[in-house]
């Protein structure tokens, strides 16, 4: 997809900001050509401010993504993921961790997964960052309770992961 996506708009970088953009935020298009969030419509000028960009921008987006059988077919599809809890953990009594990690990240979910549950840590949540959009993805786990700091050491100790912050 994102090849795709990188040919479409190699010589328009607002359009293929405003595409990551509505990836980023599980924005869909519309059998109608709108752009929705679950089954709330999204002005185009609100995506506009998001973006940076003139509310033209987003109609020629659309436009280019809607005549894209590839590109339509994943726009008009997705479903935003829900609510990530991270920032009122807290206030819930929740731990959150977050791994960011390099390159190599094959499998840094499943071994962190395993050292919690090696140590009866359980997972509420867990949100990892595309590696297609993010150069260094961060993935970020919401526990039951908060993480004990002497656990820092093993989840940096996993390959490819390059740093933890305890939150």
């Amino acid at each position: 997809m994102w090849e795709n996506l990188n040919l479409k708009f190699s010589k328009y970088p607002a359009r293929m900001n405003v595409a990551q953009k509505m990836f980023e935020l599980g924005l869909r298009i519309g059998e109608d050509g709108k752009i929705y969030c679950g089954d709330l419509k999204i002005s185009d000028s609100a995506l506009a401010a998001a973006t940076n960009v003139d509310r033209r921008v987003i109609k020629s987006t659309v436009d280019v993504i809607i005549a894209d059988k590839e590109l339509y077919e994943i726009f008009s599809n997705i479903v935003p993921a829900g609510t990530l809890i991270k920032n009122i953990a807290k206030n819930l009594d929740l731990g959150v961790i977050e791994i960011e990690a390099g390159e190599k990240s094959d499998g840094v979910l499943a071994k962190v997964a395993w050292i919690m549950s090696k140590h009866k840590i359980n997972i509420r949540q867990a949100y990892a960052g595309d590696t297609k959009l993010n150069a260094k993805p961060v993935l970020t786990i919401i526990t039951e309770d908060p993480i004990p700091g002497e656990l820092l050491n093993e989840f940096i100790k996993v390959d490819g992961v390059l740093k933890v912050s305890i939150l």
